[in-house]
């Protein structure tokens, strides 16, 4: 017999969901004010556990903001930093010394002797006494009062890796491969990225009296579902934190697709059965069963435990056909809409006929990588398409890329003295080295020129082509500046400009400090501010993925099928971005080329839906049409 659980079956730590990482960074560090403020009130000094990386970010920047506008004191703060890498001095740009001082310390009142971080300099043969002192600091403040703490992709919290101790103290450890690979965006290159670190070990964070673990994006789902559903395991390091007395798990809705509750809420208790709902449990119960979807009977239902949906409906039979006609509607061949036909169960509108299209590309090559081939559909079936590179994507040129074009312009003009410069930087440049605003605007320009190609072999002419340079992005390091108005109010210029009736955009959501959905804020804050336009009304705004993940098939609103030759082609399309090409500055986990990715995506789509009885076809880009509201940012 099936049983129904409830949450706090599957779950093993106390976790909430939240809108977005703003407000639940929000809410966590009111949290630690208030904390804060408590001690002060007693005349006593509060310890606090920090962490780094990506998820404590808009925590630390509400703790400033409070420090400046509402006279949050840091005076009473002893703070201790998990980890550094080593070697590493607190002078590099990658230290996580730096990385405090730029998001806290530099901009709040803590006494500056009170600030502890792992020191990345000290000689290997100090090193076993060193993290012995550091521990004696940490329990001679009186123990961590509150520790913030991030997860890795590896279930790491802190640099305790799989395998680690559970009562392991402050130690230098060996990090693991893939979190090597995603320490290569501050490293730059994956030979510059050390080896090991020191990191206060899993015995030293569990003295801490209280814990937050934060996850942000659909990028730490797994390791996330695995830490706080599955068993306690020294593979997954987090997973020790079920034995916390008081730990609080907080998690974005992406970062909380995989859960039970979230996935398949039908497991974990009642549900309200909305036609979103019962579509995803559908879909589920047909790969589950591994039937099509016009194939399931009761019997499936009951035995997979989906007899409450069944008992809300009909029968198997309706339901089934129900979903499969919905499914099915979200195909088309017309992405711009099909003129003069009937539109009531198509995804996009028949008039007008020719529409104003713009799509955003984050990156140069996001577009035709993510959508090439509808791309080339919109084109071809005579719509006013243009394409917006949102930014030069100047930081993913290797060097020997811009050496070459270096070297080429001062061979071909004979001017070689104007490259001089750029040459011996490039030739002398050590690994993590920031790039020269020179050099930074030749491997713009290479950017540049291989995007125009792409969007050229799409067809468009280049009136059609546009640059927008976000400054966010010029840095000349992975680390960006926050998303300013000039940013957004060159989104909202282009847009008055065009006044499309289709905007694609990239819905990744899985960094949420990442240069996809930074860029995502900055299209849905314009939107937001040109609500109201009289040209808004019509225009519509579909989120495609990028290289990495595809929609869910229950959550695609409109699928574009493509044939074996238009695959090609869109392959092709690719191809013309040559410095991202066979392995790019960031490759991720995945050792496929662009081009492997996205074919093989788009091959699974369509095998996807063919395994829910629907029509066969070589490959399928997805979309999702955005709605305004918190659940899709």
């Amino acid at each position: 017999m099936y049983l129904k659980y409830e949450y706090k079956h599957f779950e093993k730590m106390p976790l909430k969901i939240w809108p977005n990482v703003a407000e639940a960074s929000e809410h966590v560090a009111r949290s630690i004010a208030l904390a804060i403020r408590q001690k002060q009130q007693d005349g006593e000094n509060i310890v606090l556990g920090l962490a780094t990386g990506s998820s404590p970010i808009k925590v630390y920047e509400a703790l400033v903001r409070m420090h400046r506008e509402e006279g949050l004191s840091f005076r009473n703060v002893i703070s201790f930093n998990l980890d550094e890498y080593y070697p590493l001095s607190k002078s590099e740009p990658q230290s996580y010394w730096r990385f405090m001082h730029d998001y806290l310390f530099d901009h709040v009142d803590i006494p500056r002797e009170n600030i502890h971080i792992p020191d990345g300099s000290v000689p290997m043969e100090e090193m076993a006494a060193y993290c012995l002192s550091y521990e004696k600091q940490i329990d001679l403040a009186g123990g961590i009062d509150i520790q913030l703490l991030g997860i890795g992709r590896t279930g790491h919290i802190g640099f305790n890796e799989p395998g680690a101790w559970e009562h392991s103290l402050t130690r230098m450890v060996r990090l693991d491969h893939l979190t090597r690979r995603d320490a290569i965006k501050d490293f730059l290159q994956e030979e510059a990225v050390p080896y090991r670190a020191i990191t206060m070990g899993i015995g030293s964070i569990f003295k801490a009296r209280a814990i937050y673990l934060l996850a942000w994006g659909e990028h730490k789902a797994s390791v996330l579902c695995d830490a706080v559903e599955g068993p306690i395991s020294a593979s997954i390091p987090a997973s020790y934190l079920q034995k916390h007395p008081n730990v609080k798990v907080m998690v974005d809705q992406s970062a909380a697709g995989l859960l039970t509750r979230v996935r398949t809420p039908w497991l974990a208790g009642a549900c309200n059965w909305t036609e979103d709902l019962i579509c995803k449990a559908v879909v589920w119960l047909s790969q589950q069963s591994n039937k099509p979807i016009l194939k399931l009977t009761d019997e499936d239902y009951n035995e997979f435990g989906l007899s409450e949906l069944i008992m809300e409906e009909a029968n198997s039979y309706e339901l089934n056909i129900r979903i499969f006609n919905r499914l099915q509607r979200t195909i088309t061949g017309w992405p711009g809409g099909k003129p003069y036909a009937d539109d009531s169960n198509r995804p996009e509108r028949a008039a007008p006929a020719q529409k104003r299209i713009l799509i955003f590309s984050p990156h140069p090559d996001d577009d035709v990588i993510s959508m090439g081939a509808t791309f080339m559909r919109l084109v071809d079936q005579g719509h006013h398409v243009h394409v917006a590179y949102q930014t030069s994507g100047n930081i993913a040129v290797h060097d020997h890329e811009a050496l070459r074009y270096a070297e080429f312009m001062a061979e071909y003009a004979q001017d070689a003295d104007s490259y001089a410069e750029i040459i011996s930087f490039l030739t002398h440049k050590k690994a993590g080295d920031p790039d020269t605003d020179a050099v930074r605007r030749i491997k713009g320009l290479i950017r540049r020129g291989e995007a125009r190609a792409g969007a050229r072999y799409c067809g468009l002419d280049d009136d059609h082509i546009h640059f927008l340079d976000m400054p966010f992005y010029e840095t000349g390091k992975t680390r960006k500046k926050p998303l300013g108005t000039e940013d957004v109010q060159l989104i909202q210029d282009l847009l008055e400009k065009i006044q499309p009736h289709q905007v694609y955009a990239a819905g990744d959501l899985a960094d949420p400090h990442g240069t996809h959905r930074v860029c995502l804020d900055a299209i849905l804050s314009a939107f937001r501010q040109l609500k109201g336009r009289p040209w808004m009304e019509q225009c519509w705004l579909w989120l495609y993925r990028g290289a990495w993940h595809e929609w869910a098939i229950d959550e695609i609103e409109m699928a574009v099928p493509f044939s074996p030759p238009q695959l090609r082609k869109k392959r092709q399309a690719i191809f013309m971005h040559q410095s991202q090409k066979d392995r790019p500055p960031f490759p991720g986990d995945d050792n496929r080329e662009f081009w492997q990715r996205a074919e093989d995506r788009n091959r699974e789509t369509a095998r996807l839906y063919r395994t829910l009885g629907l029509a066969e076809y070589e490959a399928m880009e997805a979309f999702v049409r955005w709605k305004d509201g918190p659940e899709m940012i």
